[in-house]
């Protein structure tokens, strides 16, 4: 009898257990609030967004709070200020610790019409809507010879320097992209940058992950070994050394530790493209925050999330269970009567907002009920000494 079976393929039919291996899908994040309507009631700012402020920017807590306090004052003033100015508008910026506004313009005439709008006045050569032509017709061009344009990493209108902005390790190549666009080359500045942007993606507790392109699992829940990102899931997912691709087939990780049989568990670390997450994908595709880690006692409520079935809830029935598999014994996981099917396997058990474990093997289907063991998240935390990303 092998040490595994790979996910993806039933390991016993009938009445036998079988452990969920494979399947896809993907949950999208909760919609945001899209905000009250303005004037917006008096709020206390969260004292966590200014210490996060302060850190991060080196405020004081005074000019924190007078820095938003500005922030909403210029946002509300700088609709009615571009209006006025028409097309000598230049742009508008917040500077200094404070955010103090400054509005630009074409003419000097209408500076007063500023600082009577409570704004510092610039006067500019290039009105907004001529940086604006300049980056549209950047766009075209772009758009036109993609993907084979990677002369520039970015471009965009930079209205503090009144200019079009085009960032490029060759900047020789850059220009001979802007003057394809045929965008007025005296508004442009080439600016030479080594970046190299690529997208970010989430870590979400029961995304679906693919193990060397082929088979797949669910991520468990996101965590951190240091300064490393990744995840944990089931064991019987993949062995220390087998690549990992994410719900979208970009390249994620790897598998860094498993374990199966014995127990069912396993640690995935991720490059930098993937961002842990305190998420579990929730019921029609929303997200449930993670707050922690403490094991419910028998009989509470649970639920479960999984790239196959998605979000299913049940009750945990046994804690400390040993169930046998074909592979040979798993000790320790817990037994719930919620439902899975193949793919589902490593997915996000959570109670409330606890985090109670990963979806191991069961029998039965979410059509006609089941019953699936998890392994508890604690012990693979400390097994591994990993962190669980939290909100």
């Amino acid at each position: 009898m092998s040490r595994r079976r790979r996910p993806g393929l039933e390991l016993a039919a009938g009445c036998t257990l079988a452990i969920a291996a494979l399947f896809l899908g993907n949950g999208l994040p909760a919609v945001a609030d899209p905000g009250e309507p303005s004037p917006r009631p008096r709020r206390e700012i969260p004292p966590e967004m200014l210490a996060s402020m302060q850190r991060d920017l080196g405020l004081t807590a005074d000019e924190a709070r007078t820095r938003i306090s500005n922030e909403y004052r210029a946002g509300a003033a700088e609709p009615e200020l571009r209006k006025s100015l028409g097309g000598a508008y230049g742009g508008a910026w917040v500077s200094g610790n404070t955010a103090e506004l400054t509005v630009a313009t074409t003419d000097e005439e209408q500076s007063g019409t500023i600082t009577a709008g409570g704004a510092k006045a610039a006067v500019v050569k290039n009105s907004l809507e001529a940086l604006t032509d300049a980056k549209d017709a950047l766009d075209r061009t772009a758009a036109q010879r993609a993907p084979a344009i990677h002369v520039a990493s970015a471009w965009y209108v930079d209205v503090k320097t009144n200019s079009v902005v085009v960032q490029s390790a060759e900047p020789d190549e850059a220009a001979a992209f802007v003057a394809a666009s045929g965008a007025d080359q005296a508004v442009v500045r080439i600016v030479k940058s080594a970046e190299q942007p690529k997208p970010l993606y989430d870590l979400r507790g029961g995304e679906a992950f693919y193990i060397n392109d082929a088979a797949r699992c669910s991520i468990g829940f996101s965590v951190t070994q240091g300064t490393q990102n990744g995840f944990v899931t089931a064991g019987h997912c993949g062995d220390p050394g087998d690549t990992t691709t994410g719900f979208n087939r970009v390249a994620q990780g790897s598998f860094q530790g498993s374990s199966f049989p014995g127990n069912d568990y396993a640690w995935v670390s991720t490059n930098a493209d993937w961002v842990p997450q305190p998420w579990v994908i929730g019921p029609e595709s929303t997200t449930v925050t993670v707050s922690g880690s403490q094991q419910s006692p028998v009989g509470s409520s649970v639920c479960r999330s999984g790239s196959t079935t998605g979000w299913h809830c049940g009750t945990i029935q046994q804690h400390d269970t040993s169930v046998q598999y074909p592979q040979g014994t798993v000790s320790g996981v817990t037994r719930t009567n919620v439902c899975a099917e193949p793919g589902d396997s490593g997915g996000s058990f959570i109670s409330g907002s606890e985090a109670q474990g990963v979806t191991s093997g069961g029998s039965g289907n979410c059509t006609v009920g089941g019953t699936t063991y998890y392994q508890p998240v604690n012990p693979i935390l400390t097994t591994y000494g990993l962190t669980l990303t939290t909100g």
